[in-house]
């Protein structure tokens, strides 16, 4: 049970950041990443239809062998998580926007997100929102246009540039010292955020804390892989590989398949 893999499912190639993170944490570690990028983004589906996708991935995974499943997609963590709790017998990590530290840390009382209109209309969203002072004021926005293009390759395109502007520059103008990245894929632009806010303003995502996670629940379940053998790194993929390839390019471990799925 220990050297069964731990399971990874996104939206596509942006839960790939999270993988990082738990790869560089537990590097001994099997694992199984499933990119479902025709299907990509989930941000504008219904409930039901990322309830669906999300029960497609699991089971997937579990066919895999997975030990635990990290659900590395903001959007299906608010709408899907609890569902799959409810009705798999494996731990789940999921992916929240990290709204809770960033208010806790604001100086001037006003943080932004960015996120997935998915995530950021989802009951478990308001419900985190609702719980925090009144004192804070969170700034919402819907990230559109932002997963398409990182999944086309077009990361560092004008039409990104012009996109995060247009999303970004509203939260400066309400004194957002905090944004948090309210979906996976969106570490990828971290550059290009950090160089519209400058050096003031602190930009969170979720990724370490989702790594710590999966070692805790790991470790109270005696389930780390104490083998000192190579691990196995496999990434399934159903639409074109060749973005995921170059996220992996430093990774010479890694196994791409493309899956007809």
């Amino acid at each position: 049970m220990k050297q069964q893999p731990i399971g990874i499912f996104d939206s596509g190639i942006g839960g790939t950041s999270i993988w990082k993170e738990i790869h560089q944490l537990l590097p001994n570690e099997n694992t199984i990443y499933l990119s479902d990028n025709k299907n990509a983004p989930y941000g504008q589906k219904s409930t039901q239809e990322i309830v669906d996708l999300s029960v497609k991935n699991t089971e997937f995974l579990i066919d895999k062998g997975a030990k635990i499943i990290v659900v590395a997609c903001n959007t299906a963590t608010t709408n899907a998580i609890q569902y799959l709790r409810n009705n798999y017998n494996i731990p789940f990590i999921g992916i929240e926007p990290a709204i809770r530290p960033a208010s806790l840390k604001t100086k001037t009382g006003t943080v932004g997100i960015l996120a997935t209109k998915g995530t950021l209309n989802s009951a478990l969203f308001e419900k985190t929102t609702s719980s925090l002072s009144d004192e804070i004021t969170i700034i919402e926005q819907v990230g559109e246009g932002l997963v398409e293009l990182i999944e086309n390759g077009k990361i560092y395109s004008d039409e990104m540039t012009s996109l995060l502007k247009k999303y970004i520059d509203p939260m400066l103008e309400k004194k957002c010292d905090y944004i948090v990245l309210g979906c996976t894929h969106y570490p990828y632009l971290l550059p290009q955020i950090q160089e519209i806010t400058g050096p003031d303003v602190q930009i969170i995502d979720s990724g370490e804390a989702v790594a710590k996670q999966v070692k805790n629940i790991l470790s109270q379940q005696n389930l780390i892989n104490e083998s000192t053998a190579a691990p196995s790194n496999v990434f399934y993929i159903n639409k074109e590989k060749a973005v995921l390839e170059n996220m992996l390019k430093d990774y010479n471990q890694s196994k791409i398949d493309y899956l007809d799925f």
